[in-house]
């Protein structure tokens, strides 16, 4: 009896990095199950020399460090067994490196792992050096997806203005998940799929080329970006062992996170996704032979983002989620500081939650977007209808719980999920599933059935592709 394919998915996010081994399992309701998982947090923000306070970026040593912390706390045993790697990861970042010295092949106790060697920080997602100014004076792209700050061709502009000398260090340039694929299989030049080249700006996704000919009349330096592949598609193999995974095993091309995650828990066509993490995300499938816009609308909510089979999804992708209710948090545990008081975060946090879930409905609003958003990079958050009897902590955090959901709800109309065919939202993020209030709200929101539990998970999503792929 041949053992059945196991699978490794990997997920490196803004804030942690995850891995997860899958078997295919043909009689269980999923078609696999899950062997061992863990998580750790990264803890990789650091200084930006360049951008100073309005830069976002992380130190790529400790995130290869949390990914190897990852591997190291699984079994041995199951490791021996995986027969194909799938990644997928933050989308949008940017991170250079030479080629051919990205990384180098040491031992980690007895298991030989890569470590960064001539490699930049990671320009995240979340980075503002780019204004609404800058951002205005760039090309106009050739794609139905417009440019905005924290994507990689927009910080490749700004390095190009800002710090042209940064960028003769480098000749090679990918997203965190590009990286590493290209250091596990030994890749001279990283391979990308449509899903994070898209997300970098300047990519039509119908032609699947980059904007080459508007790129380089602004002088902009196109050797740095990725040859592009399709997402499912194989990267190549491991070039080492890995901890124990054989030298050889497949690696497939690196996914967005985004689309890792639907991937994950889309049950059937008619589902929409709801992820609350960091940020927010609404996801639904577009009817098959679907085609975006031909132009870029940068004041539109909604953005259409290549899946597979040459298929999109028409996401609300909103920048303020769980990282607003963390932001809260922090205040108030700063109000306690300035006022002599000693407090932990973890425990404000579930007060909060608490007294929220006991205070069920509230006159307050507010308005979350403290982090504005991408199509209206200049609006900050707001608090409206303060009476004195809705001041409490409760009503409070049920108002920004509401304002969450609310604000998705501007971005994305629910009666638009009802015309593409949705019938139930898969609800799932870290943010959602440890807040109950957050779960009411969502519930009270959406005219459909909503399901929790169903985790959605970027790196089961990701192992799934490649199982799926190895199965087929």
């Amino acid at each position: 009896m041949t053992s059945r394919p196991v699978t490794l998915g990997i997920d490196l996010g803004t804030t942690s990095v995850k891995a997860a081994l899958l078997e295919a399992a043909p009689g269980h309701p999923s078609g696999f199950v899950v062997l061992a998982s863990c998580a750790r947090a990264a803890g990789a923000e650091t200084e930006s020399a360049a951008a100073g306070p309005q830069g976002r970026e992380q130190d790529v040593t400790r995130i290869i460090q949390a990914l190897n912390e990852c591997l190291d706390a699984l079994p041995p045993r199951q490791l021996q067994r995986v027969g194909a790697i799938g990644v997928s990861g933050q989308m949008h970042g940017i991170l250079f490196w030479k080629t051919g010295q990205g990384c180098e092949w040491t031992e980690r106790g007895s298991a030989p792992v890569f470590e960064p060697r001539a490699v930049s920080h990671l320009v995240t997602w979340q980075d503002n050096r780019c204004n609404s100014g800058f951002l205005a004076s760039l090309p106009k792209p050739a794609s139905h997806l417009s440019v905005a700050t924290g994507f990689g061709c927009a910080t490749i502009f700004w390095l190009l203005k800002n710090s042209p000398e940064f960028l003769k260090s480098y000749d090679v340039a990918g997203t965190i998940q590009d990286y590493v694929v290209a250091m596990l299989c030994g890749l001279p030049r990283p391979l990308m799929s449509d899903q994070n080249a898209a997300s970098w700006g300047y990519f039509n996704t119908q032609s699947q080329s980059w904007n080459s000919d508007i790129l380089q009349m602004a002088g902009f330096p196109t050797h740095l970006l990725p040859d592009i592949a399709e997402p499912g598609s194989l990267a190549g193999r491991t070039s080492h062992t890995w901890f124990e995974i054989p030298a050889g095993t497949e690696v497939g091309v690196a996914l967005g996170d985004l689309q890792a995650s639907v991937y994950s828990c889309m049950g059937q066509r008619t589902d929409a996704v709801l992820n609350i993490s960091t940020s927010v995300q609404l996801a639904a499938s577009m009817p098959v032979g679907f085609q975006p816009p031909q132009t870029p609308d940068p004041a539109a909510p909604v953005a259409f983002f290549p899946y597979f089979d040459r298929t999109y999804l028409g996401v609300a992708a909103s920048l303020n989620g769980g990282n607003v209710l963390a932001t809260f948090v922090h205040m108030l545990v700063q109000w306690m500081t300035d006022l002599g008081l000693e407090v932990e975060e973890s425990t404000v946090y579930s007060r909060m939650i608490q007294a929220a879930a006991q205070q069920k409905d509230t006159h307050l609003t507010i308005t979350p977007t403290v982090l504005g958003e991408r199509h209206l990079p200049d609006q900050l958050a707001s608090v409206t209808r303060i009476s004195s009897s809705d001041l409490s902590l409760g009503h409070v955090t049920r108002a920004l719980c509401r304002g969450i959901v609310q604000n998705l709800h501007s971005m994305l109309p629910f009666q638009q999920l009802q015309e593409w065919g949705v019938e139930r939202v898969v609800g799932s993020g870290s943010a959602l599933s440890r807040n109950e209030v957050l779960k009411q709200e969502v519930q009270r929101a959406f005219p459909f059935p909503v399901c929790f539990g169903q985790d959605v998970d970027a790196a089961f999503g990701a192992a799934l592709v490649m199982l799926r792929r190895d199965i087929s």
